[in-house]
């Protein structure tokens, strides 16, 4: 339809914003046609990009309520021309005041554009056959031209929305595990550490993490957690080893391998195994809280590569095929898979399913929504309460 006019009704000033949308509503569409209620999900998607509010959606929503196609297509008229009344009516009642100022804002934001009439109402005019030649009300058009943006706009805010979530969760796993460590910590090794100090700095970022947070404020977080929780396991293993240490002479005395064998272990040691440790508990803990892994592994846990090998040997004995358990490997971390089979061992009597078990916890592990923190902690607790 052709514009009659660029300048708006009554005492508004022409403004570069103005100017702007006007060229922006005849600008070429890079599509042709679009789904009108798609193409609004994404705006609310990506409204923050476009500066309107919840509000002013809702008036742009009624705006598209009146355009009886369900697309905006280029070449067709996108001009609606509600009265107050009825526009009003179809935000949910919303005043007329109120109403006037949404649409500004819309205005302003490049999303539909004013065609005044000269006095300034809102009508069409039809010939003789019905046919609508001109209309005086909002233009819609300028949706269309910004499709793709709008589009590419709510892909980027879903991404960043996902990646949001996976750093929250990832914050709240550390945070549960650096907290329990922690509480475990001070009943058991109280001056190893400054525990108090420790629960001060966990409950300021458990605050943080109340807020809705930017993705480099989570990740920020997130890397505190990590040294936070690295400094722990490195107290829990300084202690084991300090607790050892006056026993090497006779653990040595207990092993009659041949010069041969001790070679052997070197070398398997010193393999490169694609199992790096990404799991945030200590060693000494694990080996306390899955002592069957070892018995029913065969060999002593002294390092993390020693409880994924006991682990390969007994997965079987669980009825755990290949298939599953190399999954666990590829999803958890070969580390975190060795000390859920543990877990599992452990907890044979009660677990009518290891296999379903051990695939139960990969998928929860596949969306971050798993730790092995609380399974060792509940052995551990378990086994303190059995010892009391």
């Amino acid at each position: 339809m052709e514009r009659l006019s660029l300048t708006p009704f009554g005492s508004q000033p022409v403004s570069a914003g103005l100017l702007a949308t006007q060229a922006l509503a005849d600008a070429k569409s890079n599509v042709t046609s679009v789904e009108k209620w798609t193409l609004f999900r994404d705006l609310c998607t990506a409204r923050a990009t476009f500066s309107v509010s919840d509000r002013d959606l809702t008036v742009l929503a009624a705006l598209l309520s009146f355009l009886p196609d369900d697309d905006l297509e280029d070449g067709r008229p996108l001009i609606v021309f509600p009265s107050n009344k009825s526009l009003s009516q179809r935000a949910h009642g919303m005043a007329e005041s109120t109403l006037r100022r949404h649409l500004a804002a819309l205005v302003r934001a490049g999303l539909v554009l004013r065609q005044d009439s000269p006095n300034g109402k809102r009508y069409a005019r039809r010939d003789a056959s019905g046919t609508l030649r001109q209309a005086f009300g909002f233009d819609l058009r300028p949706l269309l031209v910004a499709a793709q943006s709008i589009n590419d706009a709510a892909d980027a805010t879903r991404q960043a929305e996902t990646e949001r979530r996976v750093l929250k969760e990832a914050c709240t796993l550390r945070l549960r595990d650096a907290t329990k460590l922690r509480e475990y910590g001070s009943d058991v090794q109280p001056h190893a550490a400054n525990w108090d100090h420790l629960d001060d700095v966990l409950r300021l970022l458990q605050r943080r993490l109340r807020r809705k947070l930017e993705n480099a404020d989570l990740a920020e977080i997130k890397d505190k957690l990590a040294g936070i929780l690295d400094t722990v396991r490195a107290v829990f293993d300084t202690a084991e080893t300090e607790k050892m240490s006056g026993k090497d002479a006779e653990n040595e005395r207990h092993h009659h391998n041949s010069k041969t064998e001790a070679i052997k272990y070197e070398q398997e040691s010193a393999k490169p195994v694609d199992q790096q440790c990404h799991t945030t508990m200590p060693l000494s803990l694990i080996r306390k809280a899955c002592g069957d892994l070892t018995v029913f592994g065969g060999s002593e846990i002294r390092t993390y590569p020693d409880i994924i090998r006991n682990a390969e040997r007994v997965v079987g004995m669980l009825g755990i095929r290949s298939d599953i358990w190399g999954y666990a490997c590829a999803q958890m971390g070969p580390t975190d898979a060795a000390i859920t089979v543990g877990f599992i061992l452990e907890k044979a009597d009660e677990i009518q399913s290891p296999a379903a078990y051990l695939r139960a916890l990969t998928q929860k592990s596949k969306y971050g929504r798993f730790s092995t923190g609380p399974l060792v902690m509940s052995l551990l607790n378990r086994a303190n309460s059995m010892a009391a």
